[in-house]
C-alpha cells in the first residue's frame, strides 16, 4: 500500500482564512431552500434515499476525468507550524457542497477501501467499434524497410547527446562528425540509418578526413525539419500513423506522452488519443503517432518503467478525442464491511437501476476555493473577483511556496513580488501573475488569457456542472425515479418535452437535463423554474448566456440523469495480505504470472467488480452508489490516518 505519512507532507495554513461563502452564495441558498419548503407535490419517493448520516467509508476518489490536471509541482520543505493533512482538508469540499446529495438504491451502505493499491483500479478503453483495448501482443509488424536492430545500439551515448543538441539547435554547431571505427559499407549504412531514424530532421553524408571515414550529420531543412518528420524516409505503402496499445501504471496520459516524446526525441503533438486516463490506476488505451516505426516504439519497452507498448499496426488516420465508446473498469474494494446480502442488493441495483450521473468531485477542485466559483465570476464578467479567487490566501492544504506567493499578493498586490515566491511558474497562479505583469492590473481579461484555453474553460464548465448536480438532486427529490410530463428526452440530437399522453412510453433512463447555455431548453415543470432561480441568485440571466468574450459563451448541452452500467459483474473474495493483487493484468498474462492462491477464509474480504461506462461519466459516482459514501477528499481524510495517493 503506497502511502504518505501526514507528517512527511510540508503544508502550511495561510494567515488569512477568509470565509469563501459570498453574499451571492447565501442568497442562492435561501432561494433554493424557499423553493424546497414550497414543495407540494405530495409524491412519495420510495427508492430514493437521503445520505446515511452515521455510516463510514474509506473510498478515495481518483478516476476518469474529462479535464487534464495541472503538472505536479515538487513539494516544498518550507518551515512552519505542522498541521495534519486531515486538519488541513477540513476546508475542502464535501459532496453536498457541489449538489451531490441523492442515491437511487434502497440498500444499507457499507465501507470499503478504494485504491489501497493503484493496481486495484484498472481501466480498459472501449473504441468506437466497441472493441475493448487489451495489451496482448508485443510482436512488431514485419517490414523490409525497417532498419536492423543494430541501428539502436550503434551510436554511443556521447554521439546521441551531440546529435540531440544538434537536432534541437541547442548549440552553435552546424554539424556533428561521427568517426567510423570499423570502416565497412555495412557499418556506414547502419550509422546513416541510425541518425536519420532516431533524430528526425537530420541528414547525413560520408566524408574522408585525414585518411579516416566520418559520417557527418547536419540539418536538412532548418528548424521546420523537427516539426515535420521527413516524408521521403517513410514508405508510401505503409500507413502514416503507427497505432499501438499503451499499458501504463501510475501515470496520467499526458505524462506518458511527454515521456515517450522525450525518449523518441520528437514533439508531443505528433501523438493522438481518444481520451485521457487516470493517474493512480493501471490503464490500457490506444495511441497513434505520426511516422514513428513500430520497431522504434517496441525498443522503448526495454528502457521505460511503468509503461509497455504493443499491438502495433499502421493506419492512415490519427485518433480523435471523444471517438471512444467508453471505458471498462475493473475495481477492487478492499476490507469491505457489508454483509453478503447488502453486497448483492447493492450490485443488483447498480446493474438494474444504475446511479445518478453526477459530475464527480475532481470536477470542482480540492481547495477552499472551488473551481465553480471562479467560473461563476467569469460568467458574471467580474474580473477582479476572478483574480482575487485565484490569487488570494486560502485555508487548507497547499504547497509552501503557493502559501507564500498568496501572502505576498495579499500584502503588496505586486505581481512581480508574488511571482518571485514561485519556484515553478507553470501553475495557474504563476501564469496569471505573469499576465498581470505583462498587461497590467487594469487589463485582467488579457492577463487571464495567458492561462491555456482548456484550463480557462475548465472553470466555466465546472460552474455548469455545479448547477447540473444541484438541479438533478432537486429533480430526483421532486419526482423520484420515473419520467414525468415536462421532463426532457432526446430524439436524435434534439431535446423535446415529454407530453402528458406520452409519459408511459419513457423511463427515467430516457430523461436528460440541460447544462445551462444559450442553445438548450429547460424542463416544463418546477425544475425549469429552479434553474432560473439558481442563476438569478448567482446574478446571471438564464436567457442570456452569451458572453462578450466568445470563448466564455455557453451553448449548453444535455446529459442523462441516470446511467445504467453495462457488463456488470462482481465477486467477493477473502485475502490475508493487503499487498497481493487480487486479479491478473494484461501484463501479468503476457509474462505468464499466475494469480496468487487466495485463502477460503481470509482475515479480510474484498469486492471485485467490473462494469462499462460511456464517456464523460465518473466511476467514483458508480462506486459511491454501491457504498453509499461521500467520495470527497475532505470526508475521506477525516476517516483515514494516512493519505492514499
Amino acid at each position: 500500500m503506497e502511502t504518505v505519512e501526514m507528517n512527511s507532507v510540508s503544508l502550511k495554513r495561510p494567515r488569512s482564512e477568509d470565509d469563501v461563502a459570498t453574499a451571492d452564495e447565501i442568497k442562492r441558498q435561501k432561494i433554493l431552500e424557499k423553493s424546497k419548503a414550497e414543495n407540494d407535490s405530495g409524491q412519495s419517493i420510495e427508492t430514493v434515499t437521503e445520505r446515511p448520516k452515521d455510516t463510514k467509508s474509506e473510498i478515495i476518489p481518483n478516476e476518469e476525468s474529462e479535464e487534464q490536471e495541472e503538472e505536479e509541482l515538487e513539494d516544498s520543505d518550507e518551515d512552519g507550524d505542522p498541521e495534519s493533512f486531515a486538519d488541513m482538508m477540513k476546508h475542502g469540499l464535501t459532496e453536498s457542497d457541489v449538489g451531490i446529495t441523492k442515491f437511487v438504491s434502497s440498500h444499507k451502505g457499507f465501507s470499503g477501501i478504494l485504491k489501497e493499491r493503484y493496481s486495484d483500479f484498472v481501466v480498459h478503453e472501449i473504441g468506437k467499434d466497441g472493441r475493448v483495448s487489451h495489451l496482448d501482443d508485443f510482436s512488431v509488424p514485419v517490414d523490409d524497410e525497417d532498419p536492423s536492430e543494430e541501428t539502436f545500439t550503434v551510436l554511443s551515448d556521447e554521439d546521441k547527446q551531440r546529435l540531440e543538441e544538434l537536432q534541437l539547435f541547442k548549440n552553435k554547431e552546424t554539424s556533428v562528425a561521427i568517426e567510423v571505427i570499423e570502416d565497412t559499407k555495412e557499418k556506414r549504412t547502419i550509422i546513416h540509418q541510425a541518425v536519420k531514424s532516431l533524430f528526425p530532421g537530420l541528414e547525413t553524408k560520408t566524408e574522408d578526413r585525414d585518411g579516416k571515414k566520418y559520417i557527418i550529420a547536419y540539418h536538412a531543412a532548418g528548424k521546420k525539419a523537427l516539426a515535420n518528420p521527413r516524408k521521403h524516409s517513410w514508405p508510401k505503402s505503409r500507413g502514416s500513423y503507427c497505432h499501438f496499445v499503451l499499458y501504463k501504471e501510475n501515470k496520467d496520459t499526458m505524462d506518458a506522452i511527454n515521456v515517450l516524446s522525450k525518449f523518441l526525441r520528437v514533439k508531443p503533438n505528433i501523438f493522438s488519443y481518444m481520451g485521457t486516463k487516470d493517474k493512480r490506476a493501471i490503464t490500457v488505451q490506444e495511441i497513434a503517432v505520426l511516422r514513428i516505426t513500430a520497431q522504434r516504439l517496441a525498443h522503448l519497452n526495454k528502457c521505460l518503467m511503468n509503461f509497455k507498448l504493443g499491438n502495433f499496426s499502421y493506419k492512415n488516420h490519427p485518433l480523435k478525442l471523444g471517438e471512444l465508446q467508453g471505458n471498462h473498469f475493473t475495481v477492487v474494494l478492499r476490507n469491505i464491511t457489508g454483509t453478503d446480502e447488502q453486497i448483492e442488493q447493492a450490485m443488483h441495483s447498480l446493474r438494474e437501476i444504475g446511479f445518478i450521473n453526477y459530475y464527480g468531485m475532481q470536477r470542482f477542485g480540492t481547495t477552499a476555493v472551488p473551481t465553480y466559483q471562479i467560473g461563476r465570476a467569469i460568467l458574471q464578467n467580474n474580473w477582479n473577483e476572478v483574480m482575487d479567487l485565484i490569487l488570494k490566501p486560502r485555508p487548507g492544504a497547499e504547497k509552501g511556496y503557493l502559501v507564500k506567493c498568496r501572502e505576498e499578493w495579499a500584502k503588496t498586490k505586486d505581481p512581480a513580488a508574488a511571482l518571485k515566491k514561485l519556484p515553478v511558474k507553470r501553475c495557474v497562479e504563476g501564469q496569471l501573475l505573469r499576465g498581470l505583469l505583462k498587461y497590467g492590473m487594469k487589463n485582467i481579461i488579457s492577463a487571464f488569457g495567458i492561462i491555456p484555453r482548456n484550463n480557462r474553460l475548465m472553470y466555466i464548465h465546472s460552474y455548469q456542472s455545479y448547477v447540473w448536480n444541484n438541479m438533478v438532486s432537486k429533480r430526483i427529490e421532486e419526482y423520484g425515479l420515473r419520467a414525468v410530463p415536462g421532463d426532457l428526452i432526446l430524439k436524435g440530437a434534439t431535446a423535446v418535452h415529454i407530453e402528458e399522453g406520452d409519459v408511459d412510453n419513457y423511463t427515467i433512463h430516457d430523461v436528460v437535463m440541460p447544462l445551462p447555455g444559450f442553445d438548450v431548453i429547460y424542463p416544463k415543470h418546477k425544475i425549469g423554474e429552479a434553474y432560473k432561480e439558481m442563476l438569478v441568485a448567482d446574478n446571471l440571466d438564464i436567457n442570456n448566456m452569451r458572453h462578450k468574450i466568445r470563448d466564455y459563451s455557453l451553448s449548453g448541452a444535455y446529459r442523462k440523469i441516470i446511467i445504467r452500467p453495462q457488463n456488470v459483474n462482481w465477486e467477493v473474495v477473502a485475502y490475508d495480505d493487503p499487498k497481493i493483487p487480487l486479479f491478473t493484468t494484461d501484463l501479468d498474462k503476457l509474462e505468464g504470472k499466475p494469480l496468487p492462491v487466495l485463502p477460503t477464509d481470509g482475515k479480510f474480504r474484498a469486492l471485485k467488480m467490473e462494469f462499462s461506462l460511456p464517456p464523460s461519466t465518473y466511476a467514483t459516482m458508480a462506486i459511491r452508489e454501491v457504498l453509499k459514501m461521500d467520495t470527497s477528499i475532505k470526508n475521506q481524510t477525516q476517516l483515514n490516518t494516512t493519505w492514499l495517493r
